[in-house]
């Protein structure tokens, strides 16, 4: 081969190179990622654009119960749907183009699943979702408030920002009035090779079951967490399993939502060597017996903190929740946080 002959095939391959890291740089300001040498988000992050809002007959805009996750460099955030008894809402969703902070961007609604209505909904509860072998699962609550009449449903895709592209399958674990669980406020995580999934809201408290195919909860039901006895209606929900190093972490909301400036949701922990537990608090009380350390309750505007998930991204983890704004009559709407660790348990420094 010539020498000129090799310049000819080597210069159109250096052209393509140069012409990719172009458009990578182009790019690079949407992506979810922060630029190489530019730290990530810590602390409190700065949250801004569609975090959620209300203004009667203007807009409503919901963030209650939050489920966080990331696709293709876009995070999304999917949460409980819009009160409407005559016309009940789906899961809402919104997502984020730029960062963990934003700017959010209001996407609307999943529609309300037909199936449901026969558990008297006005709306969709405390949705989680994650993902396996390129598959989003959606896991959302079909109820109404004070009854543990109720029914957990999932849905599919393979492009979860297309909202029409989600395929419902119906309810795969329900409760009923002979049960001691309510069968609300889904997460379904990985441990070891096998799938699992928590629930349970006030009634008995929360609980744990392995799941075949990602929609078959199967084996016995293991209890995880409750309050004490004298703590009247057991409030205790929104379950959230992760691990870090040798344990995994349970964090649960205490107490009352959904009562605006006046909810008294609060978020604790405990931690266990083994994902069914026993789960204990810093002080070695079983979750079990009524123990949890509380890591986050009211700070400042942001009353009534609760129904966590978290995000591990930028080889940290990140907590996404729901508050209402003591600065707007209690508009429902979403914080989240870096989760620091101190002594081997989560914890957040003052605001």
């Amino acid at each position: 081969m010539s020498t000129a002959t090799a310049h000819r095939r080597i210069v159109p391959r250096v052209l393509l190179v140069v012409l990719f890291l172009l458009a990578s740089l182009s790019a690079g300001g949407a992506s979810a990622k922060p630029p190489k040498g530019e730290p990530p988000p810590r602390g409190k992050l700065d949250m801004f654009g569609d975090i959620g809002d209300f203004v009667p007959g203007v807009v409503d805009d919901p963030v209650h119960d939050p489920t966080l996750f990331e696709h293709r460099g876009t995070y999304y955030v999917f949460s409980t749907g819009i009160l409407d008894p005559e016309d009940p809402g789906g899961i809402f969703a919104r997502r984020s183009r730029g960062t963990l902070e934003g700017p959010w961007e209001s996407m609307g609604a999943i529609p309300l699943p037909e199936w449901t209505r026969q558990y008297n909904v006005n709306h969709l509860w405390a949705p989680h979702v994650v993902e396996r072998r390129g598959v989003f699962y959606l896991y959302y609550s079909a109820s109404s408030f004070g009854v543990n009449r109720s029914a957990i449903g999932v849905a599919r895709t393979r492009t979860p920002g297309d909202l029409d592209s989600w395929e419902d399958l119906g309810p795969i674990l329900t409760s009923d009035p002979s049960v001691d669980y309510n069968a609300i406020d889904p997460m379904v995580f990985e441990a070891r090779g096998q799938w699992w999934i928590a629930f349970g809201s006030f009634w008995d408290g929360i609980k744990l079951q392995r799941l075949r195919n990602m929609t078959e909860p199967y084996g016995p039901i293991h209890s995880l967490a409750r309050r004490r006895p004298d703590v009247q209606f057991n409030p205790i929900e929104n379950s959230q399993i992760f691990r870090k190093g040798r344990y995994w972490y349970l964090l649960t909301s205490w107490d009352f939502c959904c009562r605006g400036t006046d909810s008294t949701y609060r978020i604790a922990v405990g931690r266990s060597r083994s994902v069914t537990g026993p789960y204990v608090d810093a002080d070695g009380v079983p979750l079990t017996e009524g123990g949890g350390t509380v890591i986050l309750s009211s700070r400042g505007n942001q009353i009534g903190p609760g129904a966590p998930d978290v995000l591990w991204e930028f080889g940290r983890y990140y907590m996404v929740h729901h508050y209402y704004d003591a600065n707007a009559d209690g508009v429902i709407r979403m914080q989240i946080r870096e989760i620091e660790w101190r002594d081997g348990w989560p914890w957040f420094p003052p605001d």
